[in-house]
């Protein structure tokens, strides 16, 4: 593995990285018009091995499919904070996404690029006169994080974000359970758990 390197998502993208839950190119395309970028893309070479998907934040935004549609990243339900309007909202982390497929090469993974992505994406929004940014913490259980594409509350809180409320995702307890993603014995009630995150960045 070269040294990985990391971008915003441009326009000039949209036919060269995969867009995997990103949604139509239109889409996309007004996304990155309205924001500056759709995420912050990772890079081995010239190879896409990794991205961090984020959108501007809405409080009303709901998911039709549950965590099966990727607008559930966006969606805290009853529990959206009031925010300003320049907020933007943390979506999926695809780490060793080599092609646009559900795929994931497991050489990139557990070495930190998530994490690397999510400072990147906080010194790009900060830069770019962001005021505060949102994202859906997921389960601590590796196995479960890894599952969804996300980060536990604790990689948030380590980089100054604030847990503003917490609460188990009854849908993903079911794929957990059905999928056998954590032990026997482990409490499924915290092991669907997650959060909402806030870091102001003013």
């Amino acid at each position: 593995m070269n040294t990985i390197t990391y971008r915003p998502m441009v326009v000039a993208d949209i036919d060269m990285v995969p867009l995997g839950c990103q949604g139509p190119r239109d889409a996309i395309a007004e996304r990155i018009d309205d924001l500056g970028a759709a995420a912050i893309l990772a890079f081995d070479g010239d190879q896409h091995v990794a991205q961090l998907q984020f959108r501007r934040y809405d409080p009303h935004l709901r998911s039709p499919d549950g965590l099966w549609d990727p607008l559930y990243w966006g969606d805290f339900g009853d529990y959206a904070p009031s925010l300003p309007g320049d907020t933007l909202s943390v979506f999926c982390y695809h780490v060793g996404q080599l092609e646009d497929s559900e795929a994931r090469d497991a050489k990139y993974q557990g070495h930190g690029i998530g994490l690397a992505l999510l400072d990147h994406f906080l010194n790009w929004a900060s830069d770019a006169g962001f005021v505060s940014v949102t994202a859906k913490c997921t389960p601590s259980p590796r196995s479960v994080m890894s599952f969804m594409g996300g980060q536990p509350a604790e990689a948030y809180s380590e980089r100054g974000f604030e847990l503003t409320a917490s609460w188990v995702d009854t849908q993903l307890g079911e794929v957990i359970r059905q999928k056998g993603l954590v032990p026997e014995g482990v409490d499924l009630d915290e092991a669907a758990r997650v959060g909402c995150c806030v870091k102001s960045l003013r």
